[in-house]
């Protein structure tokens, strides 16, 4: 895998760096692609249990789309009018649209995150950010709009209002803010940034990988529901959970006074 995207696999632990420092880690297409094999492959390798994605340097997470990119390329008449969606674009489905992912991601951000670099931790299911963290979405002012989810997804995450405060003037967020708003898990000094990411990573790999899978999916497929459907719908992750070994060697640890052997299969 070229430069555009660093992809490192340590043990159980899948490491995805959006690699553009240089432009504040803007997404080109090249990039978009790249990210595409490496959740493909994350997705499929049943020894990853948990990824966590970053940005290069210490300036940004990501700033979004690479908007000279995008100008040229429509300057060009190869970039057709575009909405929500990626796709039939390079990298779909992006991790904005990956909606079938069970596995848990964590965001670790540093920086700028704005544009789709905020979408796509919005996409993550925790997000770890450092004090200095400005967070922004502001498509608007641009004549665009927030295509890969940050429409949705703000509008779900935080109070309806204050969504649509930021998405219709472009308002940045500070990290803090966004704590206070619940969109960010955990909010420490940049220097303290890996240590919390990590402490994160730690507590996940201490769960079971089918029971981590099986609320992701449940908590996700079920929050719009009433609460009798919630309980009457079907989980595949849930279903593989129950019946796993897994399922019969963390009450059989507890027994033992042992930590689990879990094997994610």
């Amino acid at each position: 895998m070229t430069s555009e995207v660093i992809y490192e696999k340590t043990g159980h632990v899948a490491r995805i760096i959006l690699n553009r420092p240089s432009v504040l880690n803007a997404m080109n297409l090249a990039m978009h692609e790249q990210l595409a094999d490496a959740w493909d492959d994350f997705e499929q390798d049943s020894d990853m249990w948990v990824a966590v994605l970053s940005g290069a340097g210490d300036r940004s997470f990501s700033v979004g789309q690479d908007l000279k990119e995008l100008d040229q390329r429509t300057g060009e008449g190869l970039a057709a009018p575009s909405t929500f969606g990626s796709r039939g674009k390079p990298g779909w489905p992006r991790l904005t649209e990956r909606f079938h992912l069970a596995k848990p991601v964590v965001a670790r951000v540093n920086g700028y995150a704005l544009g789709g670099g905020f979408e796509l931790a919005l996409a993550c299911d925790v997000i770890v950010a450092a004090e200095h963290v400005e967070f922004g979405l502001p498509e608007a002012r641009l004549g665009l709009i927030a295509g890969a989810g940050g429409v949705f997804r703000l509008a779900r995450q935080a109070p309806l209002r204050v969504a649509l405060g930021h998405l219709m003037t472009g308002r940045r967020l500070s990290a803090a803010r966004a704590y206070e708003l619940g969109l960010v898990n955990s909010v420490v000094p940049a220097e303290e940034l890996d240590t919390c990411v990590d402490e994160w990573v730690e507590d996940i790999l201490r769960c079971a990988p089918l029971a981590v899978r099986a609320v992701k999916e449940a908590a996700l497929t079920s929050v719009d529901l009433p609460l009798e459907r919630a309980f009457a719908t079907r989980y595949p992750w849930e279903e593989r959970r129950m019946h796993s070994a897994d399922a019969k060697e963390g009450p059989r640890s507890f027994v033992e006074k042992r930590p689990p052997r879990w094997q994610g299969r």
